[in-house]
């Protein structure tokens, strides 16, 4: 069946066209349009200036899915969209968007969530994968850990209790000057950096749990780089780079650690954004390696925002019937409400 991925949350607007059946996934068109040059202007997203811009591109871009894909609409069998969470303007013009052309032509319409797609990615690259297994999503909205029981029933284990491992690393890396995204220049720039040259807090919470906190960690960073300046020194970004990414690299194989010993899985799934960062995908996998448990994460093009993996989890909400109708709206929460 041919599946029509669209997505919107945030600062991507983007259609695939998925090829799914039972052992089988094949992406036939994923197009992105990004909009980080325009937000990079202003340092970060601007939730506004988002919603328009996926106006701008939201049918030109679906129409050159199908058109990739080498089909028409008449061929897709089901429509997915992102309804939540996400930037309430940017996934309303998804959804509407999506519903209009769904009811227009007859197709069924399923509601994606969009931490659930991300989780799907993993389905597009491991064809044998199958719940239950474990998942880490870590993202700039996200750093959670979840139960996955089947395709499409999910149980969080544990989260952040404020900010997300992906704001945390584009903070800081804005502080000292790195363009917006900054945790790919983050990421690089910690390669050449001294990871034990400056002491900061842990973000993993004290105890048996699966939290985290990263807002202690941006403030001690940010104390510490203010203080050298005040000093009349510029920190080494390096350095910065090298010991904010070390102690975000060792919460996470912590509290996997934990994750991984409290509910005796055998597959580990990594999703996000933030799950393209070479230090924490090296460190998993060496955790992964040592406790004999099986390592799944996308490519690092179906880490980012996409919709080839929104409609691999609108697939599974296909089978389970969970069809949405014209009343269907979005929501910037988790649970949709």
């Amino acid at each position: 069946m041919y599946v029509l991925g669209i997505e919107s949350s945030c600062d991507e607007t983007s259609a695939a066209v998925v090829l799914m059946e039972e052992g089988k996934r094949e992406i036939l068109s994923n197009i992105v349009a990004s909009q980080i040059e325009i937000h990079r202007l202003y340092g970060g997203v601007v939730p506004e200036i988002a919603s328009r811009a996926h106006i701008e591109a939201i049918s030109r871009i679906t129409y050159e899915a199908l058109d990739t894909a080498g089909i028409t609409i008449s061929d897709v069998g089901c429509v997915a969209v992102t309804s939540h969470p996400g930037l309430i303007g940017a996934l309303l013009v998804g959804v509407n968007f999506a519903k209009s052309l769904a009811f227009a032509h007859g197709i069924p319409l399923v509601a994606v969530n969009h931490v659930k797609a991300h989780v799907a990615a993993a389905y597009l690259e491991y064809p044998t994968l199958k719940p239950p297994f474990t998942a880490l999503v870590v993202s700039g909205g996200h750093t959670s850990f979840y139960s996955v029981k089947t395709h499409t029933e999910f149980c969080e284990i544990g989260a952040t209790r404020d900010d997300a491992a992906g704001e945390a690393f584009d903070k800081i890396g804005r502080v000292i000057g790195m363009p917006y995204p900054g945790g790919a220049a983050m990421d690089a720039l910690a390669k050449e950096g001294d990871a034990n040259a400056i002491k900061l807090p842990s973000p993993a919470i004290v105890g048996d749990n699966a939290d985290f906190s990263f807002s202690g960690l941006k403030t001690a960073a940010l104390n510490y780089i203010n203080g050298e300046r005040q000093k009349g020194n510029e920190p080494s970004h390096a350095d910065i780079a090298a010991s904010y990414t070390k102690v975000i690299v060792d919460a996470i194989v912590k509290k996997t650690s934990y994750v991984l010993d409290s509910e005796k899985t055998a597959q580990l799934v990594l999703a996000g954004g933030v799950a393209a960062n070479s230090h924490i995908r090296g460190a998993l996998e060496q955790l992964c390696k040592k406790r004999g448990v099986e390592f799944c994460r996308p490519s690092l093009k179906l880490c980012s925002d996409n919709a080839a993996m929104v409609a691999a989890a609108g697939y599974f909400e296909y089978l389970e019937q969970n069809f949405a109708n014209t009343s269907l709206n979005a929501s910037a929460n988790d649970d949709g409400n």
